[in-house]
This record gives structure tokens, C-alpha cells and sequence, in this order.
């Protein structure tokens, strides 16, 4: 989603790290469906110079294997005294200048062997966040050892914590030489390093564009720990500092946090879109898609998208996980798929779909093409909308223009390229008795995406 000012979080991470002094590469854990999507929120922020790399994980392990994994290939790509900087996508950082100050505290304290937190100076009581207490005794010049991590505390607790003057928020954000994380990680969570470690050896390396990836295999990846690096390591380790900063740090986690970038107006109401409100108070609207209208009601968080629409009341909008969890639980797509779903060679939007028949709209990236296929289950019918289109169809090899279309039948091998230099934007629509994405067999394929 783009933020109010332009940008989106992971590019707004990606460019933050970019921005530092000495960085050699910008890995990013990430999993494997959301690859190229993020290759292609990557190629609007300039990367010259710097080496990108990737780790696909299968399915979400939590902060503790992810940044195992991410110190494994550090060390043995960049050796054990390099130093890591760990940066979650859903932060905004205001004061870019502390925030490079800091990381270079950071960075000297990791070289001296501790384990570094970022902990943000309190603004208010915050329930919301985890906490880290420090230990004004033990001054490191740089910053302070932790005394100890607390989970988000209540109301009371929180003011307590603020009133002291000895407790942080805690960031989510790390720094450490690999070889003392990895040494950590054996005497405090040695079955995460090791699960880790299996993982990485069966992973699938692919070198390409510039670009590293490891794609870590879902049999091995299983059997790691569910496990965040704070329970994992850093609550376990006697060896952890933190940095008190101030750098105008947000963690755009909730809904309520997202509404904090929006302006607020007269009646308290924040709206981004095309919003009206009657008689309406202290509502956040997220409308980017079409109209939506507001009328005698207050304390509201409403948010339209083309996936689903969302109406929580402010003081409840954390509750919503308890909708992806029956979403889980009934087999529901909406917590898998969006409507527009992001492929190498572009992407596809379901536009309807109903009983024998699916429409799509299909936007393929210049010079790229989908995968030799085939369908058992369905025929499709192809129109070029704007571009050009290069078709194999069966037998023939063709040339679709504007306004033109071919017909392929279940069972006909086929292909789509596009050849020209702008997008090449078509509508397909399906018609068959099972219309599921997994109806493919591919037999040649430019990702690497194609079976034995």
C-alpha cells in the first residue's frame, strides 16, 4: 500500500538501508511467493553498486530462524566479524540522520561483542509495545546492557515504565557481528541453529539479474522452531545492549498506527480517498478504489480494498486476527490471495468469476513471457487489449494486436509473450469444469518454475 507522501514501507526500508555508510549488501527474508513482487518494489529505489540478496522461506517461522538463516549466509558470504544490521518493512523512520548515528553506535558496540537492541525513547505510555529495561549501573559508553525484555505491559504498568525513566520501547530493530550471534545462538537456541542450518544446506540456490536467492525447502523449513528472536536468544543472552534513540520511529503495524500518518480533519476524522462524512467524528477512512460514505457514526477504523472491506471500532481493530483465523479455518483464500496476484512476467486480477467461467486481466512486463503450459480442465479465450502479444498456440506461432484474439483449447500447449517494449495488457476468460490455479502443467519455463 502506498503511504501518504509516496512510497511504500518495504521501499522506504529498502532505501534506509541503501542509505547507510559501508553497506556491502541489503539481504532481504522474505517468503517465496512475495519474491518477485518485492524484486519489482526494489527496481523503483536506484541499488547501484551494492549486492542484493534473498532468503525464500516457505510459510512465516517467526524473527528467530529468519535471522539465523540471514547470519548463516552472512558469515559464510562476507565471513563471521561482519557486522548486521537487522531492519523490519513495517517501520517509518523520520530523523534518517539519528537513525544513521545510532546504527554507528550500534555497529561499534557489536564490534565490541554484544548483542544489540535499538530502544526508542517513550513518548507516552504505550501498550502496544514491548519494553526493555536498562541497566543505568552497567554504562557502555555507547549504551546501556539490558536488565531485562517485557512484553506489552497494561495501562497501569506502562505508566509506571515511562514515569521511570529506565525502560525503552523495544524496536524489533538488531545489530551484531555474525560469528558472536551464531556463538549465542549455539549456547542459547542451539535446536533453531541447527534446524536452520539443515535448511540452508537443502535450500535452492539461484544466481541471476545481479541478484542471489535461497529458496529453503518446505520439508526441512517445517521442522524448524516457530520461535521470535527474543524468546529465542535475546531474553536468554546476558550479553545484550541497547541504543536509546529518538529518531521518530513508527511501527505501522496496526491500522490505528496507519491512521497517524493521515492528517486529521475539524471533526477529528482521517481519510485517505475518496471519503464523504455526515455528522461523522474521529474515523479513519482508507478508500483508494471507489467512494465510500460515512454517516452518524464515530470511533471507527474502515478500510476498503478490492480483496475486502474492513469496519472494526478503534479500541478494537487488533481483533482482527481473530478473522484471519476463522478465514484459516474455513479454507478461505482472502488470507492467501489478492484479487491481483504477482507473477515474474507481471501479474494477473480477477476480474468475476462464477460457475464454469473466471475473467481475468493479465498485465505482462516487456521482454517476458509466461511458462510452455498446458490446462486439462479448461479452455481460454485471449484478447489484446493494449500492446503487443506473441502467442504459441498449439501448432501456431502468432501476432496479436490491439483488438485481436486467439482461442486455446484444454489440452493445447500454449505460451504468451510479450515482445514489445511497453506492458501488453489482455483479458482472458476461462470456461471449464474446474477452473484452479493449480490446473498447469508447465514445460518450459524462463523462473526456473517448470517440473520434472
Amino acid at each position: 500500500m502506498e503511504l501518504p507522501g509516496g512510497g511504500d514501507l518495504i521501499q522506504k526500508t529498502f532505501a534506509r538501508a541503501l542509505g547507510l555508510a559501508g553497506v556491502d549488501e541489503v539481504l532481504t527474508v522474505t517468503n517465496r511467493e512475495l519474491y518477485f513482487k518485492t524484486v519489482d518494489e526494489y527496481r523503483q529505489v536506484s541499488a547501484s553498486g551494492c549486492r542484493l540478496g534473498f532468503i525464500l522461506e516457505p510459510f512465516g517461522r517467526n524473527t528467530a530462524p529468519a535471522i539465523a538463516a540471514a547470519a548463516l549466509h552472512i558469515a559464510a558470504t562476507h565471513g563471521s566479524d561482519a557486522v548486521m544490521l537487522v531492519l523490519p518493512a513495517d517501520h517509518l523512520i523520520e530523523d534518517v540522520e539519528a537513525f544513521a548515528s545510532a546504527v554507528e553506535q550500534a555497529r561499534q558496540l557489536a564490534e565490541q561483542g554484544w548483542l544489540v537492541t535499538f530502544g526508542i525513547q517513550p513518548e507516552r505510555p504505550e501498550t502496544g509495545y514491548g519494553y526493555i529495561q536498562i541497566d543505568r549501573s552497567a554504562n557502555l559508553g555507547l549504551g546501556y546492557k539490558v536488565q531485562r525484555f517485557v512484553e506489552k505491559p497494561d495501562s497501569g504498568s506502562a505508566q509506571d515504565y515511562v514515569a521511570s525513566g529506565n525502560y525503552l520501547w523495544n524496536s524489533g530493530m538488531f545489530c551484531f557481528e555474525v560469528g558472536m550471534l551464531i556463538d549465542e545462538l549455539k549456547r542459547c537456541a542451539p535446536d533453531v541453529l541447527q534446524s536452520v542450518e539443515a535448511c540452508m544446506q537443502a535450500g535452492s540456490p539461484m544466481d541471476g539479474n545481479g541478484r542471489h536467492s535461497l529458496e529453503l525447502a518446505a520439508e526441512t523449513f517445517a521442522r524448524v522452531p516457530d520461535i521470535s528472536i527474543d524468546y529465542a536468544l535475546m531474553e536468554r543472552s546476558d550479553k545484550v545492549a541497547t541504543i536509546p534513540c529518538s529518531i521518530g520511529w513508527k511501527d505501522i503495524g496496526s491500522w490505528s498506527a496507519m491512521s497517524s500518518l493521515v492528517a486529521a480533519d475539524a471533526n477529528g476524522n482521517r481519510l485517505a480517498g475518496e471519503v464523504l462524512v455526515h455528522e461523522s467524528a474521529n474515523n479513519y477512512v482508507q478508500s483508494a478504489h471507489r467512494l465510500t460514505a460515512l454517516v452518524g457514526v464515530d470511533d471507527l477504523i474502515v478500510v476498503d480494498t478490492p480483496d475486502a472491506v474492513l469496519v472494526a471500532h478503534k479500541d478494537r481493530v487488533q481483533d482482527v486476527k481473530h478473522i484471519v483465523s476463522e478465514l484459516k479455518s474455513k479454507g478461505h483464500q482472502a488470507h492467501l490471495m489478492h484479487r491481483t496476484v504477482h507473477r515474474p512476467w507481471g501479474s494477473y486480477t480477477t476480474l468475476e468469476e462464477g460457475q464454469r467461467f473466471k475473467i481475468k486481466r493479465l498485465v505482462v512486463k516487456p521482454k517476458a513471457s509466461l511458462s510452455l503450459q498446458m490446462h486439462h480442465h479448461r479452455s481460454e479465450h485471449w484478447t489484446v487489449v493494449s500492446g503487443m502479444a506473441r502467442v504459441i498456440n498449439g501448432t501456431r506461432d502468432i501476432m496479436l494486436d490491439t483488438n485481436e484474439s486467439t482461442f486455446i483449447s484444454a489440452g493445447h500447449k500454449h505460451r504468451l509473450e510479450n515482445p514489445g517494449v511497453i506492458d501488453l495488457v489482455l483479458i482472458e476468460v476461462q470456461s471449464g469444469d474446474y477452473l484452479g490455479e493449480d490446473d498447469i502443467v508447465r514445460f518450459d519455463d524462463a523462473y526456473g518454475r517448470a517440473g520434472a
